[in-house]
């Protein structure tokens, strides 16, 4: 038995591993990661072209479509059985934990009652006041709620004896603070031979660190607490801290570890129960509430079979979420899995060199995608039937003997365009008739006079203070005005008039009265009359118009042209459906041959090497290394000049300002840029997911660690973890590797190898399961 990731094994496959000859079955655990953005599209590589002998077994526990997936599995493989089973190896209770700041104590309830909601749950919900007379009300009911403190849960699951429990914080930095918080509580968890087997364990993970490199990491402070029983897991850690927590709580001798989300995938850890702190989580853009999935997955750890009875999952009150919300995820059962599939450079490389174009376009048919795209389009082609007989009904229903409908419905549109041309022309005129009074301008609105006080432009809007012959004043704009205002008289304003002051406004009141205008009134209503005659005539002329069944002509020929318009939406839909990922294809083949990858349907030297790098930036890193952009460097240059392709700056805070150790880093990484640049926007013009654009945050920590400098010296300046250093590092040392077996330039091979050598030491060899490995085997 071999224990790899998929892609290790999706290199072989493109390899042609002789290995493979051999294989007999694959075991897929987490099958639901096939619908990650950024690993799923090689999970459903490895089930397309892994070869027919071989035979695999899905696992997850959170597809609700298992059927479908299954589906899929058999047409591309064969004979598939599904098997699904509904009831957990040991039964889950959900809880949901308050508390309660008049009693200072927690108060729990069941979040499910024979699988609906608890009625008991809704009292905790936080109420909005309403209105500014409520807000003490309001403040007194907050007050009584609130989410339980991180010791008070631990020191309540200890009394009921549901520990080992497993605390969800969504947030390194808090699963750091709530270790903190436990041991400054002065809680003690374990034993005096829970902590010597402790002590065993955390030496045996840590005895590759040498001294030096325990006092960066702070090793003392994180040993204290596991002893206590609390330890913390999550990608911050480096990986022997990681497994140290690991084996410590399998053994049951850590009690609570507080973790990320990361620990519910893919490692072995049940507990007795499991408390999630909150129900959204932070994704570095914005905070998205977890799934039913991702919530199925976490309280997946909750009972240990042939432990115990039953597993509990805690959800702690929270002002952001009401009972409900928490009772629906508990019960909700939808995990539906969707393909992230889609062509990579790589892919389509590696299919140039194995098949002809034709069996290339037919195994694309064969993903996961198109299978679920063929799905939804026998319901799209029912739907367009569907509306198809509607449209023909309509068109009946259209036809009149009397005249053509449409050229009545064309010849009112344009009476509604001309009519609208020219209530926008009144409107400019009205705008500018007010826009021009002043001050002491005496005008007339349906026949009654008014003084203008003041003109002004608020908000976007020109508006008049008007004031009548009673001393009442009002405010107008252009829209309550159907025709322009002219000024009919002036009155005497006298100087410093102030149109707010009351004694002002009725002098100028009184003089209004003894106004006599020299003008008559315009009728607005005249030319909307001859408007309206002349529509009318223009209609009348038509035989339609006299039809007894215009309105139901008119009627059908609106719900024709609505579904016209719905039936070309559907044929789009259905265009995109039946080639998505062959169009996404021909795209990135354009892209290839763009750059010189392909010739027709085969590989130039340039697409050999990029057929060989997986990577995420695998087009831009291959044209970086075909257009030597990475010779002549030596192996310190190297290596921070390629950690731009694999480290990407994610924290709330600005990066670090640039810094380049020389001017030969400096130019081979602008040019780089500048080509991600290029292919970004050809790949942007083609609709295809552009390129991750190269970051230069881990320059400086690549070179210095490549050039020899201590843990200590690295980290001193660069805001990241441990374990994200070693992570970052691992990854770059594998692109190293590739590199060095592709490079046209045998010093830009020599140079990368040389480079990873000098990355795999310390704390980096010693967090690398491979190096271990390959220790213990000698």
């Amino acid at each position: 038995v071999i224990v790899m990731t998929t892609e290790v094994l999706r290199n072989m496959v493109y390899a042609r591993s002789a290995t493979l000859d051999r294989l007999q079955w694959v075991v897929l655990d987490e099958v639901h990661f096939l619908q990650d953005r950024y690993r799923g599209p090689v999970w459903e590589e490895v089930l397309v072209h892994t070869p027919g002998h071989v035979r695999f077994v899905c696992l997850s526990a959170t597809v609700s479509n298992a059927g479908e997936l299954a589906g899929w599995i058999r047409q591309t493989r064969g004979p598939t059985e599904l098997i699904v089973e509904h009831e957990r190896p040991v039964d889950l209770v959900n809880h949901f934990l308050v508390r309660d700041r008049a009693s200072n104590s927690l108060v729990e309830v069941e979040t499910l009652i024979n699988k609906r909601p608890n009625p008991e749950g809704s009292q905790f919900d936080p109420k909005l006041a309403k209105g500014p007379s409520s807000n003490q009300h309001k403040s007194r009911y907050r007050q009584r709620w609130s989410t339980p403190r991180r010791s008070d849960v631990v020191a309540h699951l200890k009394s009921a004896r549901l520990l080992p429990a497993l605390y969800f914080v969504f947030s390194r930095k808090g699963c750091d603070e709530a270790v903190k918080n436990i041991l400054d509580s002065g809680m003690r968890l374990t034993t005096g031979s829970e902590r010597q087997r402790i002590r065993e364990i955390v030496e045996a993970r840590i005895a590759h660190l040498s001294a030096e490199d325990r006092s960066v990491l702070e090793v003392t402070n994180w040993k204290r607490a596991l002893e206590a029983g609390v330890g913390a897991h999550h990608a911050g850690l480096v990986t022997p801290f990681k497994e140290a927590v690991e084996a410590c709580f399998v053994e049951g001798l850590v009690k609570v570890v507080f973790a990320t989300e990361t620990l519910a995938l893919g490692i072995n850890m049940p507990a007795r129960s499991v408390v999630i702190e909150a129900l959204s989580k932070f994704t570095g853009e914005t905070h998205e509430d977890l799934t039913p999935a991702q919530y199925t997955q976490l309280t997946g750890r909750a009972g240990r079979r042939g432990l115990d009875p039953v597993g509990h999952a805690y959800v702690l009150w929270s002002p952001w979420h009401n009972f409900d919300q928490v009772a629906a995820l508990a019960a909700s059962r939808e995990f539906v899995l969707r393909s992230a599939f889609a062509p990579t450079p790589n892919m389509v490389a590696n299919l140039v060199r194995r098949c002809d174009r034709d069996e290339a376009l037919e195994l694309m048919g064969r993903s996961f995608a198109q299978y679920q795209a063929d799905a939804t389009l026998g319901a799209l082609l029912h739907k367009r039937a569907g509306r198809s007989e509607l449209l023909e009904q309509a068109r009946k229903l259209v036809t009149c003997e009397l005249g053509d409908v449409d050229e009545y419905r064309s010849l009112r549109a344009e009476q509604r365009e001309l009519s609208r041309q020219k209530r926008s022309a009144d409107q400019a005129l009205i705008e500018e008739s007010l826009g021009a009074l002043r001050p002491g301008d005496v005008v007339l609105i349906s026949s009654r006079r008014f003084g203008v006080l003041s003109v002004a432009f608020r908000k976007g809007t020109l508006k008049a203070r008007i004031l009548d012959e009673h001393g009442d004043t009002s405010t107008i704009t252009a829209k309550d005005l159907d025709t322009p205002l002219r000024s009919v008289a002036t009155l005497n304003v006298p100087r410093g008039f102030d149109p707010r002051s009351r004694r002002a406004q009725q002098t100028i009141a009184d003089a209004l009265r003894r106004v006599e205008p020299g003008v008559e009134k315009q009728d607005p209503s005249t030319k909307k009359n001859l408007g309206k005659t002349h529509d009318a005539e223009c209609t009348d002329q038509l035989g339609v118009s006299r039809c007894p069944d215009l309105k139901v002509h008119l009627e059908a020929a609106h719900r024709r042209d609505k579904l016209e318009g719905q039936i070309r939406e559907l044929d789009r839909r259905i265009a995109r459906r039946r080639d998505s990922l062959g169009l996404q294809f021909e795209a990135v083949e354009t892209v290839l041959r763009t750059h010189g990858f392909i010739e027709g349907w085969h590989l130039t030297n340039r697409g050999e090497v990029l057929a060989r790098i997986f990577h995420e930036c695998d087009l831009l890193v291959a044209s970086a290394i075909c257009d030597g952009l990475l010779d002549g460097l030596g192996p310190p240059d190297l290596a921070a000049v390629v950690s731009t392709f694999v480290y990407e700056h994610r924290s709330k805070g600005p990066p670090p300002a640039l810094w380049y150790p020389n001017a030969a880093v400096r130019d081979s990484c602008t040019r780089i840029g500048v080509l991600a640049t290029d292919l970004n926007f050809e790949e942007a013009t083609l609709g295809l997911n552009p390129t991750r654009v190269p970051d230069p945050s881990f320059i400086l920590a690549a070179y210095a660690w490549a050039s020899g400098e201590s843990l200590a010296a690295v980290l001193e300046n660069e805001e990241m973890s441990g374990g994200d250093f070693v992570r970052t590092m691992k990854v770059l040392i594998d692109l190293l590797r590739q590199i060095g077996s592709v490079a046209p330039e045998a010093d830009t091979q020599a140079s990368a190898r040389s480079a990873a050598e000098a990355l795999m030491r310390g704390v980096v060899s010693a967090s690398s399961e491979l190096n271990r490995e390959n220790s213990s085997d000698d």
